[in-house]
Protein backbone atom coordinates (compact mmCIF):
# COMPACT_ATOMS: atom_id res chain seq x y z
CA UNK A 1 0.00 0.00 0.00
CA UNK A 2 2.75 2.01 0.85
CA UNK A 3 4.12 2.13 -2.53
CA UNK A 4 1.20 2.33 -4.05
CA UNK A 5 0.73 5.87 -2.53
CA UNK A 6 4.29 6.93 -3.33
CA UNK A 7 3.72 6.13 -6.68
CA UNK A 8 0.54 7.49 -6.93
CA UNK A 9 2.23 10.70 -5.34
CA UNK A 10 5.00 10.86 -7.01
CA UNK A 11 8.90 11.71 -5.91
CA UNK A 12 9.21 14.88 -3.70
CA UNK A 13 12.19 17.32 -4.42
CA UNK A 14 15.36 16.59 -2.51
CA UNK A 15 15.92 19.93 -0.13
CA UNK A 16 19.15 20.46 -2.08
CA UNK A 17 17.59 20.27 -5.76
CA UNK A 18 14.46 22.55 -4.44
CA UNK A 19 17.33 25.14 -3.27
CA UNK A 20 19.37 25.13 -6.16
CA UNK A 21 16.12 25.05 -8.29
CA UNK A 22 13.40 26.78 -6.78
CA UNK A 23 11.77 28.83 -9.39
CA UNK A 24 11.28 25.68 -11.42
CA UNK A 25 9.35 23.56 -8.77
CA UNK A 26 7.37 27.13 -7.81
CA UNK A 27 5.67 27.87 -11.37
CA UNK A 28 3.43 25.26 -11.76
CA UNK A 29 2.41 25.65 -8.04
CA UNK A 30 1.91 29.17 -8.74
CA UNK A 31 0.33 28.88 -12.05
CA UNK A 32 -2.32 26.47 -10.45
CA UNK A 33 -2.96 28.61 -8.15
CA UNK A 34 -4.02 31.36 -10.34
CA UNK A 35 -5.91 28.94 -12.25
CA UNK A 36 -7.97 27.77 -9.31
CA UNK A 37 -8.95 31.73 -8.00
CA UNK A 38 -10.13 32.20 -11.48
CA UNK A 39 -12.36 29.50 -11.15
CA UNK A 40 -13.64 30.64 -7.60
CA UNK A 41 -13.38 33.91 -8.72
CA UNK A 42 -16.05 32.90 -11.64
CA UNK A 43 -19.01 31.95 -9.06
CA UNK A 44 -19.60 35.42 -8.85
CA UNK A 45 -19.94 36.38 -12.31
CA UNK A 46 -22.47 36.05 -15.19
CA UNK A 47 -21.51 32.63 -17.49
CA UNK A 48 -24.24 33.73 -20.05
CA UNK A 49 -26.36 37.02 -21.01
CA UNK A 50 -29.33 37.10 -23.49
CA UNK A 51 -31.47 39.93 -24.77
CA UNK A 52 -34.85 39.55 -26.16
CA UNK A 53 -36.63 42.48 -28.42
CA UNK A 54 -40.35 41.89 -28.36
CA UNK A 55 -43.14 44.21 -30.10
CA UNK A 56 -44.30 44.26 -26.18
CA UNK A 57 -40.73 45.55 -24.64
CA UNK A 58 -39.46 47.94 -27.23
CA UNK A 59 -36.27 48.31 -24.58
CA UNK A 60 -35.58 44.64 -24.31
CA UNK A 61 -35.83 41.90 -22.17
CA UNK A 62 -32.58 40.38 -20.56
CA UNK A 63 -31.66 37.44 -19.09
CA UNK A 64 -28.97 36.49 -17.38
CA UNK A 65 -27.19 33.11 -16.04
CA UNK A 66 -24.88 32.57 -13.56
CA UNK A 67 -23.70 29.06 -12.44
CA UNK A 68 -26.51 28.67 -9.83
CA UNK A 69 -29.15 31.11 -10.52
CA UNK A 70 -31.62 33.15 -13.09
CA UNK A 71 -31.28 36.87 -12.77
CA UNK A 72 -33.44 39.80 -14.89
CA UNK A 73 -36.80 39.45 -16.81
CA UNK A 74 -37.08 36.11 -15.82
CA UNK A 75 -40.86 36.03 -14.67
CA UNK A 76 -41.48 38.12 -18.07
CA UNK A 77 -39.72 36.02 -20.53
CA UNK A 78 -41.18 33.07 -19.11
CA UNK A 79 -44.85 35.14 -19.69
CA UNK A 80 -43.56 35.05 -23.47
CA UNK A 81 -42.86 31.74 -23.17
CA UNK A 82 -45.61 30.20 -22.07
CA UNK A 83 -48.14 31.66 -25.19
CA UNK A 84 -45.59 29.22 -27.59
CA UNK A 85 -45.53 26.45 -25.18
CA UNK A 86 -42.30 26.82 -23.52
CA UNK A 87 -41.41 25.49 -20.07
CA UNK A 88 -40.62 27.90 -17.21
CA UNK A 89 -37.03 29.06 -17.47
CA UNK A 90 -36.65 27.78 -13.38
CA UNK A 91 -37.31 24.20 -14.79
CA UNK A 92 -34.27 24.43 -17.13
CA UNK A 93 -30.60 22.66 -15.26
CA UNK A 94 -32.37 22.95 -11.85
CA UNK A 95 -29.80 20.20 -10.70
CA UNK A 96 -26.87 21.34 -12.25
CA UNK A 97 -27.66 24.87 -10.54
CA UNK A 98 -28.17 23.25 -6.92
CA UNK A 99 -25.06 21.31 -7.12
CA UNK A 100 -22.66 24.42 -9.61
CA UNK A 101 -20.87 26.24 -6.22
CA UNK A 102 -19.73 22.87 -4.26
CA UNK A 103 -18.80 21.20 -7.70
CA UNK A 104 -16.84 24.88 -8.70
CA UNK A 105 -15.70 24.23 -4.75
CA UNK A 106 -14.68 20.63 -5.67
CA UNK A 107 -12.94 21.15 -8.93
CA UNK A 108 -10.22 24.00 -6.58
CA UNK A 109 -10.15 21.55 -4.37
CA UNK A 110 -8.67 19.10 -7.33
CA UNK A 111 -6.66 21.44 -8.90
CA UNK A 112 -4.75 22.28 -5.36
CA UNK A 113 -4.25 18.69 -4.88
CA UNK A 114 -2.69 18.46 -7.97
CA UNK A 115 0.08 20.95 -7.19
CA UNK A 116 0.86 18.48 -4.69
CA UNK A 117 0.79 15.47 -6.99
CA UNK A 118 4.10 14.97 -8.71
CA UNK A 119 3.16 12.26 -10.94
CA UNK A 120 1.25 11.55 -14.40
CA UNK A 121 -1.88 11.04 -11.98
CA UNK A 122 -2.17 14.86 -11.29
CA UNK A 123 -4.16 15.39 -14.71
CA UNK A 124 -6.70 13.45 -13.95
CA UNK A 125 -7.66 15.65 -10.62
CA UNK A 126 -7.13 18.99 -13.21
CA UNK A 127 -9.44 17.34 -15.72
CA UNK A 128 -12.61 18.33 -14.71
CA UNK A 129 -11.51 22.14 -14.49
CA UNK A 130 -10.00 21.56 -17.83
CA UNK A 131 -13.17 20.66 -18.93
CA UNK A 132 -15.98 22.59 -17.03
CA UNK A 133 -16.66 25.65 -19.41
CA UNK A 134 -16.62 22.55 -22.25
CA UNK A 135 -19.46 21.14 -20.28
CA UNK A 136 -21.21 24.17 -19.68
CA UNK A 137 -22.14 25.09 -23.29
CA UNK A 138 -22.88 21.73 -23.93
CA UNK A 139 -25.56 21.40 -21.10
CA UNK A 140 -26.65 24.84 -21.92
CA UNK A 141 -27.35 23.99 -25.78
CA UNK A 142 -29.17 20.63 -24.36
CA UNK A 143 -31.57 22.28 -22.45
CA UNK A 144 -31.71 25.16 -24.95
CA UNK A 145 -32.65 22.34 -27.46
CA UNK A 146 -35.01 20.50 -24.59
CA UNK A 147 -36.74 23.52 -24.12
CA UNK A 148 -37.52 24.58 -27.72
CA UNK A 149 -37.99 20.84 -29.41
CA UNK A 150 -40.65 20.02 -27.20
CA UNK A 151 -43.20 22.76 -26.89
CA UNK A 152 -46.86 22.25 -25.17
CA UNK A 153 -49.22 21.87 -27.91
CA UNK A 154 -52.22 22.95 -26.32
CA UNK A 155 -50.46 27.05 -25.73
CA UNK A 156 -52.10 29.50 -27.48
CA UNK A 157 -49.90 30.20 -30.27
CA UNK A 158 -49.21 26.37 -31.04
CA UNK A 159 -50.27 26.12 -34.31
CA UNK A 160 -48.07 29.27 -35.32
CA UNK A 161 -44.73 28.09 -33.99
CA UNK A 162 -42.63 24.77 -34.77
CA UNK A 163 -40.12 23.12 -32.12
CA UNK A 164 -37.19 25.04 -32.52
CA UNK A 165 -33.99 25.45 -31.00
CA UNK A 166 -32.78 28.12 -29.26
CA UNK A 167 -29.76 29.92 -30.17
CA UNK A 168 -26.94 29.64 -27.61
CA UNK A 169 -24.79 31.94 -28.75
CA UNK A 170 -24.88 35.15 -31.61
CA UNK A 171 -28.07 36.48 -32.85
CA UNK A 172 -31.56 34.03 -33.29
CA UNK A 173 -35.04 33.81 -32.77
CA UNK A 174 -38.48 33.26 -33.87
CA UNK A 175 -41.45 35.11 -35.49
CA UNK A 176 -41.49 38.90 -34.08
CA UNK A 177 -38.70 37.82 -31.37
CA UNK A 178 -35.52 38.72 -31.17
CA UNK A 179 -32.67 37.11 -28.92
CA UNK A 180 -29.17 37.90 -28.66
CA UNK A 181 -26.92 35.96 -27.21
CA UNK A 182 -22.99 36.18 -25.18
CA UNK A 183 -20.88 34.40 -22.85
CA UNK A 184 -20.08 36.00 -19.72
CA UNK A 185 -17.22 37.17 -17.10
CA UNK A 186 -17.75 34.16 -15.34
CA UNK A 187 -17.27 31.73 -18.16
CA UNK A 188 -14.45 33.85 -19.66
CA UNK A 189 -12.74 33.30 -15.77
CA UNK A 190 -13.58 29.21 -16.26
CA UNK A 191 -11.55 29.75 -19.88
CA UNK A 192 -8.92 31.25 -18.15
CA UNK A 193 -8.60 28.66 -15.20
CA UNK A 194 -8.84 26.15 -18.16
CA UNK A 195 -5.69 27.28 -20.29
CA UNK A 196 -3.69 28.36 -17.11
CA UNK A 197 -4.03 24.61 -15.51
CA UNK A 198 -2.95 23.16 -18.97
CA UNK A 199 0.11 25.84 -19.29
CA UNK A 200 0.31 24.78 -15.66
CA UNK A 201 1.38 21.55 -16.04
CA UNK A 202 3.59 21.73 -19.11
CA UNK A 203 5.72 23.00 -16.19
CA UNK A 204 4.59 20.75 -14.04
CA UNK A 205 5.81 17.95 -16.07
CA UNK A 206 9.34 19.88 -16.89
CA UNK A 207 9.49 20.42 -13.45
CA UNK A 208 8.89 17.01 -12.05
CA UNK A 209 9.23 14.16 -14.92
CA UNK A 210 13.27 13.67 -14.41
CA UNK A 211 12.61 13.08 -10.72
CA UNK A 212 9.97 11.03 -11.65
CA UNK A 213 12.29 9.31 -14.16
CA UNK A 214 15.42 8.81 -11.53
CA UNK A 215 13.20 7.74 -9.18
CA UNK A 216 12.39 4.66 -11.31
CA UNK A 217 16.16 4.82 -12.65
CA UNK A 218 15.24 5.78 -16.01
CA UNK A 219 18.17 8.48 -15.61
CA UNK A 220 21.37 8.46 -13.68
CA UNK A 221 20.69 11.69 -13.02
CA UNK A 222 18.17 14.70 -12.97
CA UNK A 223 19.77 16.60 -15.70
CA UNK A 224 17.53 20.08 -17.12
CA UNK A 225 17.73 23.21 -16.75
Amino acid sequence: MAGFIHSLLGPRVPTEELARRRARYLTPTLILMAARVLLLLSVFLPYWHMELEAPQYPKGLYLTAYVNYLAGDVKEIDGLNHYIGMRPLHQAASFERSVAVWAIVAMFLLVEGAAFVHSKWAVLLALPAVSFPAGFLLDLKFWMTSFGQNLDPSAPLSASVKPFTPTVLGEGGIGQFRTYAELGNGFYLAIGCALLTIVGFYFHRRAYKPLADAMRGATPALGGV
